[in-house]
C-alpha cells in the first residue's frame, strides 16, 4: 500500500512492478485540499522528467515563465537578482498529470488513512473513504504522504523532525509586472518566503514557526507593502488562503527511510531542501529508487538495504544544503553574500514595479 499520490507516491506507483505485486494507492488530496507549494520545477526535477522521457503538456504550465529570482532581505533592504531555471507549473495539474501515468494494474482508492497498526508481519490500516471507514491489510506499506505523514507518526513516532507552518495566499495580480522573489526577514521567520505569479494571480507565501505563524505572515505582508515591493491594493483582497506543515531536516538527523517492511519516501522521509524547501526532485527520485528496490535483481540485499543504498546520494545532497543554509539564513552571512554580488546578474532594463 502506498499512502499519498503526490509526486513521490505517483512515481513509485508508476515505476513499481505492479504485475508482480498487488499495489494499492490511497489518495486523500481531494479531502485535504491542495498542498502549499510554489509549483516551480527545479533543474533536478526537470532532469528526472527528461530521463523518464516525460513531456509537460501546455495546460500544466503556468504563465509566466521567469528566468531570474530577486532575493530581498527585508531587514537590511539588500537585494540581488540571480539567474534561475525553474519551470512554472500549476501544482494541482502537475500532480494530476503524474497520477494519470499510473498504470491500471495499480488499484486506487480515494480516502484518508487515519491509523496504522503493525500486526505481526502485516499492517492494519483504518482508511476513511466516501462510504465509511474500512480496514485494509498489507505486507508492505509506503508513506508518501508529506510532512504530516501518518506512516511516520504511527510507525516511527520517535523519529521527530523540526516543522514549520507554510502559509500561502493568492491575489489578483491587477497591473503588477510579473516577477519572482525570495524574501528573508529574521524578525518574522527563520525560513524564507516567496512571491511569484501564476496565470494572472500573485501568490505570496512563506514558512513560519508554528507559534504565531499567522501573525508573522501578516507582518511580512505589511513590510512588503511598506517597502513598496507589493502594492497595498493587491494584498487587500486575498482570493484564497492555504496552509500546511513543512519539514526542515538537519545536518545530523531528520531523514528516516523506514524499517523492516515500512518505508518512507519524499518529504515524509525528510527529503526536502532545508535551504529552498524544494522537494519535488527528491520526491520523484526517492519514489523511483524504492520501485527499483522492489525489483527482482537487487543483488541479494533486502528491499530496505537496497533503497537506503540508492538514496545515500539524496541524503548527502540534503546535508550539503544544510551546510549552505547558514549563508542564506544567518543575517550577517546573508548580508555579506548579497553585498558581494557573487553569481548575481545585473538587470539592464527594469520597469517600475509598484
Amino acid at each position: 500500500i502506498i499512502i499519498g499520490a503526490g509526486p513521490a507516491g505517483s512515481n513509485l506507483a508508476r515505476c513499481i512492478d505492479s504485475q508482480r505485486y498487488d499495489v494499492l494507492l490511497i489518495d486523500g488530496s481531494e479531502q485535504r485540499g491542495e498542498k502549499v507549494c510554489g509549483g516551480l520545477l527545479s533543474p533536478d526535477a526537470q532532469d528526472l522528467l527528461a530521463k523518464y522521457d516525460i513531456s509537460i503538456p501546455s495546460d500544466v504550465l503556468a504563465s509566466p515563465q521567469l528566468f531570474s529570482v530577486r532575493t530581498i532581505d527585508l531587514g537590511t533592504e539588500e537585494m540581488q537578482y540571480y539567474r534561475r531555471s525553474y519551470m512554472n507549473v500549476d501544482r494541482g495539474k502537475f500532480d494530476a498529470f503524474l497520477l494519470d501515468m499510473v498504470p491500471d494494474t495499480v488499484e486506487q482508492v480515494k480516502g484518508i488513512c487515519k491509523s496504522i497498526n503493525k500486526l505481526g508481519d502485516r499492517y492494519e490500516l483504518q482508511v476513511k473513504t466516501e462510504v465509511g471507514t474500512e480496514r485494509i491489510f498489507c505486507d508492505y506499506i509506503v508513506g508518501a504522504d508529506g510532512a504530516n505523514s501518518v506512516v511516520r507518526r504511527c510507525l516511527f513516532p520517535q523519529k521527530r523532525i523540526q516543522r514549520y507552518v507554510a502559509i500561502q495566499q493568492w491575489f489578483e495580480a491587477q497591473d503588477e509586472n510579473p516577477f519572482y522573489s525570495c524574501v528573508f526577514d529574521n524578525e518574522t521567520s527563520p525560513s524564507c518566503s516567496w512571491i511569484f505569479f501564476k496565470d494572472g494571480r500573485l501568490v505570496f507565501g512563506g514558512a513560519f514557526e508554528p507559534k504565531y505563524c499567522r501573525r508573522m505572515f501578516e507582518e511580512q505582508k505589511r513590510k512588503l507593502v511598506e517597502k513598496g515591493i507589493v502594492s497595498e491594493k493587491v494584498f487587500a483582497k486575498p482570493l484564497k488562503t492555504e496552509a500546511c506543515q513543512v519539514l526542515r531536516p538537519h545536518l545530523i538527523d531528520g531523514i528516516w527511510r523506514g524499517e523492516e517492511s515500512a518505508f518512507l519516501i519524499g518529504e515524509a522521509a525528510g527529503f526536502i531542501s532545508p535551504s529552498s524547501l524544494e522537494g519535488i526532485s527528491f520526491a520523484l527520485a526517492s519514489g523511483e529508487y524504492l520501485a527499483e528496490a522492489f525489483g527482482e535483481n537487487v543483488g541479494g540485499e533486502s528491499i530496505l538495504q537496497y533503497y537506503k543504498k540508492k538514496t545515500n546520494a539524496l541524503c548527502l545532497k540534503v546535508k550539503c544544503k544544510c551546510v549552505k543554509r547558514p549563508f542564506m539564513y544567518h543575517p550577517v552571512l546573508r548580508t555579506m553574500v548579497l553585498k558581494s554580488g557573487i553569481s548575481a546578474i545585473k538587470i539592464k532594463m527594469q520597469e517600475s514595479r509598484v
